[in-house]
């Protein structure tokens, strides 16, 4: 596949989708390129992980597919410290080799995307599924966001769905059904049971009383 800036997000997309058990970060959504306020960072790629655990927090990746793209990449104000960049966990995504792991800022990860698609980690908390070694490298790589950005970037996805509150109830509403459809589905289920159980008490009895007479 092409290895374009657009197709690399979309990859890092997943990428932060994919679970602790297949290497990646968990978050629970991810998107890409949405603007973080009217000036400023706009992230080629963030997810947000909330477990009410220790490893809650923003994950963002940063594609690049030229090497000048990321020698630039240092000179913005969330990258050099003028200004605090966005999440809590950052990475460079891009074709193999395009980075070196000695070259990576300080707490920095790194992803390579080979010409399948197919994304390696070569620094991330995620190399392996340890759970202590992933809970120390979260900690070593932390980094404190700029959290009034991350929150405009949130409302501003949410806004999307229109009236939240009618969305909130009919997905209530979806939910209240899906239990009642489930509860009916287990009594139907309970009542075949029963009444295969009793056509073979039935047929039983009858082969009895044959053989008797």
């Amino acid at each position: 596949m092409e290895l374009n800036h657009k197709n690399l997000c979309d990859i890092a997309v997943k990428w932060l989708q994919r679970p602790y058990s297949q290497k990646g970060p968990a978050c629970n959504f991810a998107v890409a390129e949405v603007a973080s306020g009217w000036s400023g960072e706009i992230p080629d790629a963030i997810g947000f992980r909330m477990s009410g655990g220790g490893d809650d927090g923003s994950h963002l990746v940063e594609v690049k597919v030229s090497r000048s793209d990321f020698l630039s990449d240092a000179k913005k104000p969330h990258r050099s410290g003028e200004t605090v960049g966005m999440g809590n966990w950052r990475y460079y995504m891009c074709p193999v080799d395009l980075i070196k792991p000695e070259e990576l800022p300080p707490k920095w990860g790194l992803l390579y995307v080979n010409t399948r698609g197919h994304v390696k980690s070569i620094v991330s908390p995620f190399l392996n599924n340890s759970w202590n070694y992933r809970t120390e490298a979260l900690k070593t790589m932390f980094f404190k966001s700029d959290y009034e950005r991350e929150t405009f970037l949130l409302v501003r996805l949410l806004a999307r769905l229109g009236d939240v509150e009618k969305y909130n109830e009919d997905l209530k509403a979806a939910r209240r059904e899906n239990s009642r459809l489930v509860k009916l589905c287990n009594e139907q289920k309970k009542a075949l049971r029963d009444s295969q159980h009793e056509s073979s008490r039935l047929r039983r009895a009858l082969e009895v009383k044959e053989k008797a007479a």
